[in-house]
């Protein structure tokens, strides 16, 4: 098994090099690079509204401010290297996990990673929890009572969650519960009050938890439909295997044929999903949540580093994310070990 590990922990160097080096490539042709960004700032305009535009007379971006200065800015910014140097200056960079410096937040990048990563934590960590809280027992019972009205009602339920996407549903509850056309039972925006420092230790938690409950609900009322359904389909292929008809004819008691039996190999696929799911909650469908509601976190960050061209917090996060599921991937497949004998990397 440590020669497989080992095998896959080299194959990640590779790979990690390959989505870097067509990323690179790529943003080398995006127009209105961060040297752009600058001088529309400089010539005080917005490059996402009435900034200058690429039209027939060719690229007029730069024009109102000195040739001199866009030649400080591309130093500053190292574009007045090639690009073979600026991309073996970026690669020994990530090889020493040094993800560079923001060019517009003048700040490293793991800062602000580091800043912007609780927020993502506290969405994710919420949304996977409940998700799998409410899903597998959910679809423990439904398989149980398979055919009836309330396997019925609760897949009509779940599939209606599953079909509303989150940010629609995230409007949905602002309009409803957030001060729009009925009640403001909830805050508009934000993870914290804005007297937070002055809470006591008790109301701080209660002032977070009132803080996350729209935001988390409009992330995980779409993802019970996959687990359950999966936890549900599981255990019901698991219930008519052989092995549970012979411990019916042994006089096993139905729960302990349930629970000591089906329950433990129908939920191995389940199981083994768990760190992608864990680390996946992070990071995947909160762009728009974060939008929404105003949380400063790392799907937002993603987001404003695109549009502004900010390539070292582009690149880095990249880095970040990729490096993240490479090893989620990793421990997914070593879990099928933990939870079943039966399999062998040799």
């Amino acid at each position: 098994m440590w020669a497989y590990i080992l095998k896959r922990v080299l194959l990640m160097i590779p790979t990690l090099f390959g989505i870097l080096t067509i990323t690179f490539a790529v943003i080398q042709f995006v127009p209105g690079g961060p040297v752009e960004q600058m001088v529309y700032q400089l010539q005080g305009r917005n490059s996402a509204g009435e900034g200058p535009r690429a039209t027939g007379a060719g690229y007029r971006g730069r024009q109102g401010v000195d040739a001199a200065r866009i030649q400080e800015i591309r130093k500053l910014y190292g574009f007045d290297k090639p690009v073979h140097t600026r991309f073996v200056q970026m690669i020994s960079q990530f090889a020493r996990f040094d993800l560079g410096k923001s060019f517009f937040h003048n700040e490293d990048v793991w800062q602000l990673i580091r800043e912007k990563l609780p927020v993502s934590i506290s969405l994710g960590v919420w949304s996977f929890l409940l998700t799998y809280l409410v899903s597998v027992p959910l679809g423990i019972a439904k398989a149980v009572r398979a055919g009836s009205r309330f396997d019925t009602a609760t897949t009509l339920i779940v599939l209606v969650g599953y079909a509303i996407p989150s940010f629609v549903m995230g409007v949905l509850l602002l309009v409803l519960f957030s001060g729009g056309a009925f009640v403001q039972w909830f805050p508009l925006r934000g993870l914290t009050s804005s007297n937070w420092d002055e809470l006591s230790m008790m109301a701080k938690v209660m002032d977070y938890l009132w803080h996350i409950v729209l935001p988390v609900t409009a992330m995980v009322l779409g993802s019970f439909a996959v687990i359950t359904i999966m936890t549900k389909n599981s255990v019901l292929e698991e219930i008519h295997k052989q092995y549970v008809l012979t411990a019916r004819a042994k006089g096993v008691s139905e729960r302990n044929v349930m629970w000591r039996h089906v329950f433990r190999n129908a939920l191995i696929p389940i199981m083994t999903g768990f760190p992608a799911a864990f680390v996946g909650a992070f990071f995947s469908s909160s762009l728009l949540i974060e939008t929404l509601f105003s949380l400063d976190g790392l799907g937002l960050l993603s987001y404003e580093s695109v549009i502004r061209r900010d390539y070292p917090v582009v690149l880095g996060s990249l880095f970040f994310f990729t490096l993240i599921g490479l090893v989620t991937t990793l421990i997914r497949d070593l879990s099928y070990l933990w939870v079943d004998p039966r399999v062998k990397y040799d």
